[in-house]
């Protein structure tokens, strides 16, 4: 059996919408996991006795994932909201429709789809994630000027993450 990717989309949305964790689907050679919050490396114990004192544990190796979302979260330099303010424009994220792996080019000897000062249109791809060997263009959604790329190539994504900042064509002269 195969999933299409909107039957993919839809079970992912589902899973982020519920209080479910979790979830395992399988059905005949297709098996499909899909964890909130990331991966983790070892089970939690459940009703496991407590010895004692908690035995002091090295800090955890961030995942790529959790590298992009720190990076996200931080304020970027000079975007705050006093220079907002100051200029009157206000940029725009082109988030991730669904999450998957970012290729910024349509192949490898090819140009990226845009860069930094790139003018794009509603329409426009700015990228393409790939989950499970299908492909889905990402358009820009906004007209303007791509003014930050928060991805590249081989980036693992998560729905709903921002992948490029725009400053809408208002803004543009």
């Amino acid at each position: 059996m195969t999933l299409t990717q909107d039957e993919i989309i839809r079970i992912l949305k589902l899973v982020e919408e519920s209080t479910f964790d979790e979830l395992h689907l399988e059905t005949g050679e297709l098996k499909l996991i899909v964890k909130k919050g990331g991966c983790e490396s070892t089970p939690k114990p459940v009703n496991a006795p407590h010895p004692g004192p908690a035995p002091t544990l090295p800090d955890p190796v961030p995942t790529p994932i959790a590298k992009k979302q720190e990076k996200a979260a931080r304020p970027r330099a000079g975007k705050d909201k006093a220079t907002q303010a100051a200029t009157g424009r206000e940029e725009i994220p082109i988030k991730a429709p669904l999450l998957g792996t970012v290729y910024r080019r349509p192949a490898p000897d090819s140009p990226h789809y845009v860069e930094i000062g790139s003018i794009v249109k509603e329409e426009d791809t700015v990228c393409l994630i790939e989950v499970m060997k299908v492909f889905t263009a990402v358009k820009a959604g906004v007209r303007g000027r791509i003014k930050e790329i928060l991805v590249e190539t081989n980036d693992m994504v998560e729905y709903g993450q921002p992948l490029f900042m725009v400053e809408p064509e208002t803004g543009l002269s």
